[in-house]
C-alpha cells in the first residue's frame, strides 16, 4: 500500500484566460514547493479514470453536459467569472476521472492517503449549470462513483473552502447517502449555505452549513471541527471522508477575508484523519478547489500533506498581522441547537 498518491492533471494549463485568478501556477507553484520538500517524487501519481457518459449524467443533466462541450469548442464563458478554452471539455474529464482516481485507490486500500490537485475545480458546479470558475463537479463525480461501482453506503464530504459549495449541495440536497458539511465565510460568493439549509426528503439532515463572518480564524475553525464537524461524522457513521480542500480561507488569500493560518489548516486535517483512521479505516482523500495567493497554496498544501503523512511541520506564513473575530460564536451557539450536539 502507497502512503500517499497524488492526482497531477497533465495539460492543465491550456485551460487558461490571461489575468484570471484559476490559473495555471495555482497547481505548478504547488508542485515545485513539494519537490524541493522531497514530497513530490517519492509518492506516485495516479493516472485519471475515463468516466462513462452514464456516470456523469448521473450527476450533471445531460442538456448542461451538451451546453458544456459546446462552450468548450468556441472557448466562450458561462458566466461573467467561468471561461473555457477549446481544451477545457477533456481537461474537466481528466479532472474529474483523477478524483476518481484517488477514492478509488483510496477505498480499495490501494492507498492510504491521496490528494487530488484537480484543475478546473468543481464544487460550484450544480446539476444543470457550471459557474464560479467550475465545470463539472470533481468530487461529486467522485462520490457517486463510489456509490455505483464500489458499493459505498455512506459517505462524508466536507467543504472547507472560502467559498460555500453550492454545486456540491445541489447535486445531493434530497440524498441520504453523502452528508455534506461545509464552512465557509458568510455573506460571499455564491449567496447560498446558510445555517438553516439542511437538506430535504431522504436528504434531510444530511446537509450541514457553518457560515463565518469575516474575520474568523483558528480558533473558530477548530472549534467548529471539535464541537459539530466530528459529532455529526459520528453521528452519521461514513464510510469515508471526501475533503474539497480550498485554501482561499488562509489570510492571505486575496479574495476572502477569514484567517485560517497554515498551521491551522493542518491541524483540521489532523483530526480528520484521525477520525477516520478510528472510524473508517483511514479512507480520506483531499480534491482541490479553490485558492488564489501563491505562497498560501504552498504552505496549506505542504501543511495538509504533513496532516495526512503524520509527519511534523513548521508554519513558514505564521498568522495574520490583526486578530481573530468573535463574530462566529452567535452561529455556533446557533448550530449546536440546530442540531441538538
Amino acid at each position: 500500500m502507497d502512503e500517499l498518491i497524488y492526482f497531477y492533471p497533465s495539460g492543465h494549463e491550456d485551460h487558461y484566460e490571461p489575468g484570471h485568478p484559476e490559473s495555471p501556477e495555482r497547481i505548478e507553484i504547488i508542485r515545485e514547493s513539494l519537490i524541493k520538500v522531497n514530497w513530490w517524487e517519492k509518492f506516485p501519481k495516479i493516472t485519471w479514470t475515463e468516466l462513462p457518459q452514464t456516470l456523469l449524467e448521473s450527476v450533471h443533466n445531460p442538456a448542461y453536459l451538451n451546453l458544456l462541450e459546446l462552450a468548450c469548442k468556441r472557448g466562450s464563458h458561462l458566466d461573467m467569472d467561468t471561461y473555457t478554452t477549446p481544451f477545457s471539455w477533456k481537461l474537466a474529464k481528466q479532472a474529474a476521472g483523477g478524483a476518481v482516481s484517488v477514492v478509488s485507490a483510496v477505498w480499495n486500500g490501494k492507498a492510504r492517503r491521496g490528494i487530488a490537485l484537480t484543475r478546473p475545480p468543481g464544487h460550484h458546479a450544480m446539476r444543470g449549470q457550471g459557474m464560479g470558475f467550475c465545470l463539472l463537479n470533481n468530487i461529486a463525480l467522485a462520490a457517486e462513483y463510489l456509490i455505483q461501482n464500489e458499493d459505498a453506503k455512506t459517505l462524508a464530504i466536507v467543504d472547507l473552502d472560502l467559498h460555500h459549495g453550492n454545486g456540491t449541495q445541489n447535486i445531493f440536497w434530497k440524498r441520504g447517502d453523502v452528508f455534506y458539511i461545509s464552512t465557509h465565510q458568510s455573506p460571499f460568493y455564491p449567496g447560498s449555505g446558510s445555517i438553516e439549509e439542511i437538506g430535504v426528503g431522504d436528504g434531510f439532515k444530511r446537509t450541514a452549513n457553518f457560515p463565518l463572518p469575516p474575520g474568523s480564524g483558528d480558533v473558530a475553525f477548530i472549534t467548529i471541527m471539535d464541537e459539530l464537524i466530528l459529532k455529526l461524522l459520528d453521528l452519521h457513521k461514513p464510510e469515508m471522508i471526501l475533503v474539497s480542500y480550498g485554501y482561499d480561507t488562509h489570510w492571505s488569500d486575496p479574495l476572502g477575508q477569514l484567517l485560517l493560518s497554515a498551521k491551522g489548516y493542518r491541524m483540521l486535517i489532523e483530526r480528520l484523519v484521525c477520525w477516520a483512521d478510528q472510524n473508517c479505516h483511514g479512507r480520506i482523500a483531499l480534491i482541490m478547489e479553490g485558492g488564489y495567493n501563491l505562497d498560501a497554496g504552498c504552505a496549506c498544501t505542504q501543511a495538509v500533506i504533513s496532516a495526512l503523512l503524520g509527519i511534523d511541520w513548521q508554519d513558514y506564513l505564521g498568522y495574520a498581522s490583526y486578530p481573530e473575530g468573535n463574530a462566529w460564536k452567535e452561529m455556533f451557539r446557533h448550530a449546536k441547537n440546530l442540531w441538538g450536539l
